[in-house]
């Protein structure tokens, strides 16, 4: 989920912070940008809200 990743690096967040920010592992962030794995439901609601954006923004592409 390469967006999780633009929406990030957009605010200028690490993936250690944003690990943080969320209590999980900063490879856990990596998998998810990468799609090795994708965040469950509530971890997507967790993510939009610590990158300040809606779940749209991480799931659909323009």
């Amino acid at each position: 989920m390469t967006l999780i990743r633009e929406q990030r690096e957009a605010r200028k967040i690490s993936q250690k912070d944003l690990a943080d920010m969320l209590n999980v592992t900063p490879a856990a962030v990596s998998h998810w940008e990468t799609g090795r794995r994708v965040p469950d439901a509530n971890d997507l609601i967790a993510i939009a809200k610590a990158l300040h954006c809606k779940v749209d923004d991480l799931i659909k592409e323009e």
